[in-house]
């Protein structure tokens, strides 16, 4: 691919401080990370921790237009950090600090900021760049006129321990140059912006072909199990020889340690293709990378999109398993949620160009988890199921919930992608149809049905969906191994 639960937070604090401390010992002059710097998006009307290093002892000052005044001393190892109230006012604004230097920031809003992680279907850029570009990219890109979105791209980097900072700078969305941002966060961000009407921050953080447990800390991993050996390894001598974006830890120490503490409203994430070999760690896996996110970052919504239908090869069933541990992560982890692709895949590209769509739906999902919205947000999901009995011809019933809206086809056509299996566990092509709030699904070589999947092909584009617009997700009846 392209350039390609909560946990204790204590170990995890002593790691990146050791960075923070040493890199403030050698320096011993003022600094912030990169993060704070001219046309940035703080948390609206939050308190947010700021942190930097100066001379030890030196009292610093941070001064906001807004009314907001504090002051910090660097302590031995040169290090300050500072808790400011941000204004529920857009602004723009300024914010000084006063230390033994002075620097002043210009144009800083006050809004919303998320943080958009995953591999290379969230670094896609809405142009040509990382990709080819989207569908419609070049009128999209003609009419970018918004200001009050704005994006730190995290430049991509590994660390054999969390790093104190990263490179970058924040752009404005009003010209040529968000042709070059990720395309899922740019949409995610419009629909956003004009449902809160505020400012939009977008630090994006994103390398493509990039395994869950790149993402995750050290802490999280070895309290998971499964990667010891790894992280032993990274702490040899010669651990930068060792060091790539698909090692364990290396994405968290490079390109989410360093973003802390900066305060966010929530986190999107596009993210799954690689681990489809360990579908079932990614069970266990995904949940807890979330749990380490937030550990860092605090309760934050997570939200995050399934892996769309693409034709693997020899795949026996391994993508729809991985598409089954998002979504038990979906269901089972508190304040997620799932935005489901299952009807804008390619099966011949892994990186399909309708990013619009991802955007939205992830938005739908934040404007409700996030902003307490009420409104349509997700589609129909499986709840329970049954052999409707004899003299029924053979059908298995299947309880929805529809999502808020009516069951349907696209575009009034049969469903699709079903298959019934009965005792012989030998699955067949099947039959189904809308009754109310139930699926009936039947097949003439199944007359005694025990079990009914949906759309586990891996590269299958089924046709369910409510009457929102949303589309549901794969998923199974029976419990049985893959075969």
């Amino acid at each position: 691919m392209m350039r390609a639960m909560r946990i204790a937070t204590f170990p995890f604090v002593m790691a990146v401080s050791w960075v923070v401390l040493n890199c403030a010992s050698a320096q011993a002059q003022f600094s912030v990370p990169a993060l704070y710097a001219d046309h940035m998006v703080l948390l609206a009307d939050s308190d947010i921790t700021i942190k930097g290093t100066d001379k030890p002892g030196q009292v610093v000052v941070v001064d906001a237009q807004w009314g907001a005044k504090i002051t910090a001393t660097a302590d031995a190892a040169g290090v300050w950090r500072a808790t400011l109230h941000t204004s529920a006012k857009a602004g723009p604004w300024e914010l000084r600090f006063k230390g033994s230097e002075e620097r002043v920031l210009r144009d800083v809003l006050c809004g919303e900021v998320w943080l958009c992680g995953g591999q290379s279907n969230m670094e896609w850029t809405l142009g040509p760049g990382v990709g080819k570009g989207t569908a419609n990219y070049q009128a999209e890109v003609a009419a970018a006129a918004h200001p009050n979105i704005r994006l730190f791209d995290v430049p991509n980097v590994t660390g054999a321990a969390p790093q104190a900072t990263v490179t970058g700078n924040w752009e404005l969305g009003d010209g040529p140059q968000v042709s070059k941002w990720s395309a899922v966060a740019w949409h995610f961000a419009k629909e956003v912006q004009a449902a809160t009407k505020r400012p939009v921050g977008l630090i994006v953080s994103a390398w493509g072909g990039t395994p869950a447990e790149s993402w995750a800390s050290a802490v999280a991993l070895r309290r998971h199990g499964g990667f010891d050996d790894t992280l032993d390894a990274l702490a040899a001598a010669d651990a930068s020889k060792k060091l790539g974006p698909n090692t364990p830890s290396a994405l968290w120490n490079g390109m989410i340690a360093p973003l802390l503490p900066y305060a966010i409203r929530g986190a999107i994430f596009y993210q799954g293709e690689s681990n489809i070999g360990r579908w079932e760690q990614y069970r266990t896996l995904f949940p807890a990378m979330i749990a380490d996110w937030r550990a860092g970052f605090g309760d934050i919504p997570f939200l995050f999109v399934q892996i769309a239908p693409f034709n693997y090869g020899k795949d026996k069933g391994e993508a729809a398993r991985l598409r089954e541990a998002q979504y038990f992560t979906s269901e089972r982890v508190a304040n997620c949620a799932m935005a489901v692709t299952m009807d804008i895949g390619d099966a011949g590209d892994i990186h399909p160009l309708n990013k619009q769509d991802v955007g939205r739906r992830l938005a739908a999902a934040a404007l409700v988890k996030a902003y307490g919205k009420e409104m349509p947000w997700r589609g129909p999901r499986y709840m329970s199921g049954e052999a409707a009995g004899e003299g029924t011809g053979g059908e298995f019933v299947l309880h929805m919930d529809s999502g808020g809206s009516a069951l349907q086809a696209r575009d009034g056509l049969p469903l699709t992608c079903f298959s019934i299996a009965g005792e012989d566990r030998v699955f067949h092509a099947a039959v189904a149809r809308i009754s109310g709030t139930t699926l009936r699904v039947s097949a003439v070589a199944v007359p005694s049905p025990v079990a009914v999947r949906f759309a586990f092909g891996a590269a299958d584009q089924p046709n369910l969906r409510n009457a929102a617009g949303f589309p549901a997700s794969s998923f199974r009846t029976d419990d049985w191994p893959l075969q």
